[in-house]
């Protein structure tokens, strides 16, 4: 079993700057894509970053230019740098990673519990 936890949401003005960490943990053998996605209230789940293992980056069109993900593979750890916040980011940012649990060796796609991001106007 694996497990995603997030970390780093909170509440900051229009303008500022959020941190968003989520780290993996069990039976990992290895971690393939990571991402960040996130839904506001009344909204579809909408996709915000993905990160490969080759770390190469995809980003939506609404954060490009503000948002940055990043990964560590050895802390087993995806992280979302959000600059300059807009109210229209206010939403629960879900973690999401395709992993090879280490046991069979099959890939199984996990989300975390999600965090919540509000941007006050």
């Amino acid at each position: 079993q694996v497990q995603l936890v997030e970390s780093g949401g909170g509440l900051v003005q229009a303008g500022g700057s959020l941190s968003l960490s989520c780290a993996a943990s069990g039976s990992i053998f290895s971690i393939n894509a990571m991402g960040w996605y996130r839904q506001a209230p009344g909204k579809q789940r909408e996709l915000v970053a993905t990160i490969t293992g080759g770390r190469t980056t995809n980003y939506a069109d609404s954060v490009k230019g503000r948002f940055t993900i990043s990964r560590d593979n050895a802390k087993n750890t995806v992280y979302l740098q959000m600059n300059s916040l807009k109210p229209e980011d206010t939403a629960v940012y879900y973690c999401n990673a395709d992993v090879t649990e280490s046991i069979f060796r099959h890939e199984y796609n996990y989300w975390g519990q999600g965090t919540q991001v509000t941007v006050s106007s």
